[in-house]
């Protein structure tokens, strides 16, 4: 027990965050606004830092600053819009009171601004257009929440199909009181495109055979999530096999890269895909091999590398001075709080990173092997002493048994 204890131990000193620790800084432009901010990885950052981040931390005057990692595949976001809240009363015990729908033109979801805490309340929806009907179309029912005593978070969103009706009302039952409803915001969930960056790699260009082979040199463990093309506008349709190798030849991905723009039994087609998609932590040479097969070789005019844009979201007072930190290979992946119930602000602020730094202060992390591996000459020579001694001892056991 008291073994397995003290392994324990020597686990949490040895994953533990401390300052000396890292080998890199950066500064953190301050921010100018209080509110959430994010911070992006790029190519410096990957070079120094563990390949899945886990090292990353942001100080603040000393103090760990809890994070959420993101990386920015493309998501939903939802657009909102204030509504007019009408008519707020008790009826039959329970908090009532419509909704002007009638500047929104579609929805799928209203916010509710409540001023009261810890509370559970469940929330039916009725749609029509004409606020003094009687016949309310049924939206469903959604339960509200705020659970701030237990720390659990809050729900004040009803969830709805998408609808379009000009007026809502919403019956509220437990403890919400008329006087508790402050508005409303209604939208609806919105498709978000995915945010690339642009690994400024420029290739080598040269011709094996038939083949176009396009040869980047990427630094460091850089994830690489696609190889995008630009083909001279002049070319016509096209469509061409592309291969892609790691530095020791090894296919690592197939796709094509094509452009069909035709009309083909009075149907338009129109197609253009000049990237192949892939997924992989690339280290040195990354070569993108075109077949052309007996075609001419395509007019490129352009390669690049991307990756997800991959962000680091926090949330700071106006003016605070941050400090970036990375380069402790043997520290793990954090767990706050923060990043568990995270929810990206659309109106996040990137807070731009400064030069890289050698961290001054840092000492690297001491040594917490147990003793036995630290001296292992001076074990095995207590082991080879004690033998020596349990030698004699039996020699001389024999010796006296023999007389």
């Amino acid at each position: 027990m008291m073994r397995t204890t003290w392994g324990l131990l020597a686990v949490l000193l040895v994953t533990s965050p401390a300052i000396p620790y890292f080998k890199y800084q950066r500064k953190l432009a301050a921010p100018n606004a209080s509110g959430q901010h994010y911070a992006a990885v790029d190519e410096t950052v990957w070079e120094h830092a563990q390949p899945n981040l886990d090292d990353l931390r942001i100080y603040a005057a000393g103090k760990e600053i809890p994070n959420a990692r993101k990386t920015m595949y493309g998501s939903l976001h939802t657009e909102q819009k204030t509504v007019r809240l009408l008519q707020p009363a008790t009826l039959g015990g329970k908090t009532q009171f419509l909704l002007d729908m009638s500047d929104v033109s579609e929805y799928d979801r209203i916010t509710l601004d409540l001023v009261t805490k810890n509370y559970v309340a469940h929330a039916r929806v009725g749609g029509q257009d004409d606020p003094h009907g009687t016949k309310w179309a049924d939206l469903g029912t959604t339960t509200l929440f705020d659970l701030s005593d237990e720390k659990l978070g809050h729900n004040s969103t009803l969830q709805i199909p998408v609808s379009t009706y000009k007026y809502l009302q919403v019956t509220l039952d437990g403890p919400v009181k008329p006087s508790d409803v402050q508005g409303a915001t209604a939208g609806i969930e919105r498709a978000q495109q995915a945010v690339w960056r642009d690994l400024s790699s420029s290739p080598q260009r040269t011709q094996e055979g038939k083949d176009t082979v396009l040869t980047f040199e990427v630094a460091g463990n850089i994830p690489v999530e696609r190889v995008l093309l630009a083909i001279d506008p002049a070319q016509g349709n096209f469509q061409r096999g592309m291969e892609l190798q790691d530095d020791k030849g090894s296919t690592i991905r197939t796709g094509e890269v094509r452009r069909i723009h035709m009309l083909r039994n009075g149907q338009k087609i129109d197609v253009e895909q000049t990237w192949v998609d892939l997924n992989a932590t690339i280290n040195g040479r990354l070569r993108a091999v075109i077949h052309n097969g007996d075609d001419a070789a395509l007019k490129i005019t352009g390669a690049h590398l991307e990756q997800y844009e991959r962000r680091i979201y926090f949330d700071c007072d106006a003016g605070t001075s941050l400090e970036f930190y990375y380069g402790d290979d043997k520290l793990n992946a954090p767990v706050y709080d923060y990043a568990q119930l995270f929810q990206a602000d659309a109106n996040a602020a990137l807070v731009p990173m400064e030069a890289e730094e050698a961290n001054a202060g840092f000492t690297g992390r001491p040594d917490e092997r147990p003793w036995s591996e630290r001296h292992p000459a001076v074990l095995w020579a207590a082991i080879l002493a004690a033998v020596a001694v349990l030698g004699g001892i039996a020699v001389r056991s024999m010796k006296n048994a023999a007389v």
